[in-house]
């Protein structure tokens, strides 16, 4: 880029700017002081740098290949990676595999559309956008991706809140009464720490010591150290090392399913993580002792256990304005 501000003999000062080098266009203009020809030359630069970008080619590269992209520089850290790659692509496929240039705030409005004409809940559809979302993020951090970002500003569909469910008691002793093997003893654990199914499933012998356990590569990230009692730890600790338990989620979701305990569309294993949090409020327990227990980044997700205290908002009864009357 060629630039110059010069001083001219009658004390003015002249602008003569190339943007595009010896080539491009030429800007030549008389300012009387220094200042104002400064403040010109740096406009004009500005506005061939945003020309710039506004000129850049499409970028015709298919979908497919930014999610590539995506698992190289971010996706295989992720423990649930492969799971997201997966819905990624399959995402992918149903919008025909567009080019990046295609993919933009209308598009993907007509596919929350059709997604949602199809039955598809808009917390499944959130969840979705959201991983494309993150696509474009990692690639415009890693500089392989030079546009606006398509997503950013699109608001989410507004979701339905979800019924609360959670076993009772006695339905607790019915699941322990028939499931055996290692299926019960990762139940027990869930019940006891609330743990997700593949936390407690994923044990290790050295992440169980007297009398706690700990949970290592959790959803969020973070290692989660719970206490147990001494005959959940009797029954669960082993002298060998490596994994205490044989993965078995699929064969315990159908064997969870088969006990018909009734609970909302779309709920099932999970369920055992709502029963420990449930239980432990209707019990007196402390929303924030709860939170790490469950290990929640916000006390705004654990608060959706609040209402099951007994004494949840009980001091609306004693002090409100009713009650200040002689």
């Amino acid at each position: 880029m060629y630039m110059s501000i010069k001083k001219l003999d009658d004390g003015q000062y002249q602008v003569d700017v190339r943007p595009k080098g010896s080539e491009g266009r030429r800007y030549r203009r008389k300012f009387s002081t220094k200042r104002e020809a400064t403040a010109y030359e740096r406009y004009i630069q500005a506005q061939a740098h945003n020309r710039a970008w506004i000129e850049k080619s499409s970028d015709k590269r298919k979908l497919s290949e930014a999610i590539s992209l995506w698992w190289r520089y971010h996706g295989q850290l992720l423990k649930e990676g492969a799971q997201s790659k997966k819905k990624l692509e399959n995402l992918s496929q149903r919008m025909n595999n567009p080019m990046l240039c295609q993919v933009t705030k209308k598009r993907i409005i007509d596919y929350r559309s059709d997604r949602l004409s199809s039955g598809i809940s808009p917390r499944t559809i959130n969840k979705e956008v959201a991983l494309l979302s993150g696509v474009f993020t990692q690639m415009i951090n890693a500089e392989e991706y030079h546009h606006e970002h398509p997503i950013i500003g699109l608001r989410k569909l507004k979701e339905r809140k979800q019924e609360m469910a959670f076993l009772s008691s006695s339905e607790i002793s019915f699941l322990l009464q028939h499931a055996s093997g290692d299926m019960k003893k990762i139940a027990k654990i869930c019940l006891a720490t609330g743990a997700r199914w593949n936390e407690a499933n994923d044990l290790r012998a050295e992440n169980v010591t007297p009398y706690r356990v700990t949970f290592v590569a959790t959803k969020n990230g973070n290692n989660r150290t719970t206490p147990i009692s001494k005959e959940l730890f009797d029954e669960i600790s082993s002298e060998k090392s490596g994994r205490l338990f044989t993965p078995c989620y699929d064969k315990f979701y159908l064997f969870f399913k088969s006990l018909n305990f009734n609970l909302p569309k779309g709920q099932a294993v999970h369920v055992l993580r709502h029963t420990f949090a449930s239980h432990f409020m209707q019990n007196g327990g402390n929303i924030l002792t709860l939170q790490k227990a469950l290990g929640h980044a916000t006390i705004q997700q654990t608060m959706e256990y609040a209402h099951f205290s007994p004494d949840y908002l009980q001091d609306v009864v004693a002090l409100n304005p009713l009650n200040e009357r002689p």
